[in-house]
């Protein structure tokens, strides 16, 4: 009697490493190591505290290793991206903490590293910033392998598996996902994670396919099940059908096909047919991503968040530290430009020496330009820096999260004072230097006029001039659907700012997610925007979207899109043209 074929299942969550992968499932089951509460005699401290610090240097001799190893077999070089995994271990806070919990409770210390371990954690979930939840995984991260490393315990290992599985868990911890190597591994699947994650960024350094926020995939899937997995469209089939199998073989063919034809893209310019340039740029937050930056062809970077390296440090960063990132970067990117974004960081995720208060909506609060402006002499520590660096002739500088031309006339001001400053004590830096404005506040848009009086350039930050204008949180899964980067509210806000910058000549920009979407292409050139700044690992789509279009197809559709009373509308009017001029991209997004 024939085995009856068990259903096919789809779930869908969100792509963070692209590629099609396809084989038996790995359930990998939690790490939940016992800790059993044990009380100490005060005689015993000492010892106590002896074996927390050789297991702290252990767990920090495993990461250094680990990071020697993702360098090896990446182009992430120092694989600084472990970094925060050793920031913990260095934390002086939580260390001294645990020790003086050590002594003040006298208990074993792997309990005691759990217990402040969780509070730390649950600290940064609490916040409304998206950089520090992510930061969650770290510190678990890290705490597990101390606990692992005081008990004695050896590291769950994925080597020797018969063959190639797709490892299938509720989360796949940063430090985990560095030691994946391919002969054992052919993707990944989580129920929790997100893009930003660490485990998302080196999945991708490691081209390995990864799908997360799949929610209940380790309820659905046991070890042995048959599934596939598409990491561009973040789709996860549990017990694919013949028909699928055959389908999916062939879209990853096509995007093998497609993708092989993209680098050849790398040297070209993104230029459309009837002759309109556009300047791909790249966004970048670390050294780290500065070979993508120019593997991946783009022509600069449009976006560095300067901020990465205030949080990575915890603390303010002196001048002559920036001044090295900075100089790194325009040094290694030159002649391409550089354009740094001031610290954008908000009022519940500062650091202590630059506020005091906690604020029950940080999204609306003291954040960004106007935190910044509220510590003139911390915040002409990053300008001069920024202006030091600006030697290279590449660098730009941009302030985030302006709402009036008032903060950029105060910015701007503080920029001349700082660059007097270093003319007093005659330290080389740029005499001029190129000021842009982030347009991501409905008032900036309906006011772009009155603000292009005082810069050079205009970035359109559409992640948050989306929610901001539709006042929807797309991280909040209740309303996500609200999130339309194509509703007309959303179109003439652009449309507003892209006028007034034409009308005092001067470029405008998009370094929000549209930009790193080959749909939003032909709307956006239509429109009249002049450069894109995305994840590098999208510009070569990108890139083949524009060569693929000719602006006067672009400004039709732009026009057509303008007097829709939809967003989704707009979409179809996009997605149409795509597939009419380049349907292979529509693979791939």
């Amino acid at each position: 009697m024939a085995q009856r074929r068990k259903k096919e299942l789809v779930l869908k969550g969100s792509g963070v490493s692209p590629g099609v992968a396809v084989g038996p499932a790995y359930v990998l089951a939690a790490e939940t190591a016992a800790v059993a509460k044990r009380e100490i005699a005060p005689a015993e401290v000492p010892a106590e505290i002896s074996r927390l610090e050789q297991a702290l240097i252990k767990t920090r001799g495993e990461i250094r290793a680990l990071q020697k190893d993702l360098a090896d077999r990446t182009a992430m070089h120092d694989a600084s991206i472990l970094d925060a995994h050793l920031m913990v271990l260095d934390d002086k806070m939580f260390v001294e903490e645990v020790i003086r919990e050590i002594g003040e409770r006298r208990l074993n210390a792997e309990w005691v590293v759990r217990e402040v371990s969780d509070r730390y954690a649950q600290a940064l979930a609490s916040l409304n910033d998206e950089y520090l939840r992510e930061r969650v995984a770290d510190v678990r991260d890290v705490a597990r392998r101390v606990v692992r490393n005081l008990l004695g315990a050896e590291a769950p290992s994925l080597r020797g598996l018969p063959q190639r599985h797709i490892v299938v868990c509720q989360d796949l911890a940063p430090s985990d996902t560095a030691g994946l190597r391919k002969e054992f591994v052919s993707g990944f699947a989580t129920d929790l994670g997100s893009p930003t994650s660490h485990s998302a960024v080196m999945a991708r350094a490691l081209e390995i396919p990864a799908v997360v926020a799949l929610h209940n995939v380790t309820d659905a899937v046991t070890t042995g099940d048959e599934v596939l997995m598409d990491g561009n469209r973040g789709i996860f089939i549990v017990h694919p059908t013949p028909e699928r199998l055959a389908e999916y073989g062939k879209v990853a063919e096509e995007r093998r096909h497609i993708t092989q034809g993209l680098r050849s893209l790398r040297q070209e310019p993104a230029v459309t047919r009837d002759g309109r340039r556009v300047a791909l740029l790249a966004n970048a937050e670390s050294l780290d991503e500065l070979p993508a930056v120019l593997d991946y062809g783009a022509e600069g970077i449009g976006l560095f968040r300067s901020e990465y390296l205030y949080l990575a440090e915890k603390r303010m960063v002196g001048e002559e530290e920036q001044t090295a990132v900075y100089t790194r970067v325009a040094e290694a990117l030159k002649p391409r430009p550089v354009v740094i974004r001031t610290l954008d960081l908000g009022g519940d995720k500062f650091l202590h020496e630059t506020t005091e208060h906690r604020e029950s909506n940080p999204f609306l609060g003291c954040r960004s330009i106007r935190l910044t402006l509220l510590y003139p002499e911390q915040f002409k520590v990053q300008l001069r820096a920024i202006l030091r660096a600006g030697v290279a002739g590449n660098v730009k500088v941009m302030y985030p999260m302006v709402s009036n031309a008032g903060e950029v006339a105060q910015a701007n001001a503080l920029l001349e004072e700082a660059r007097r400053e270093l003319e007093a004590r005659g330290v080389p830096h740029a005499r001029q230097m190129e000021v842009g404005a982030m347009v991501e506040i409905p008032s900036a848009a309906l006011t772009a006029d009155a603000l292009a009086e005082h810069v050079r350039f205009f970035s359109l930050g559409t992640n948050d001039l989306i929610q901001y204008t539709l006042a929807v949180d797309r991280k909040n899964e209740r309303v996500a659907y609200l999130y339309e980067p194509t509703h007309p509210a959303v179109l003439k806000l652009i449309q507003l700012t892209i006028e007034a910058g034409r009308r005092r000549g001067i470029a405008v920009g998009v370094c929000g997610e549209m930009a790193a979407d080959p749909l939003m292409t032909p709307l956006l050139v239509g429109l009249g925007i002049d450069s894109l700044s995305m994840a590098p690992a999208a510009v070569p789509l990108v890139k083949d979207a524009v060569r693929s279009l000719s602006l006067a197809r672009c400004e039709q559709l732009a026009q057509q899109a303008l007097a829709c009373k939809s967003g989704a509308e707009v979409l179809g009017l996009c997605r149409k043209l795509m597939g009419e001029v380049a349907p292979e991209l529509l693979q791939l997004v």
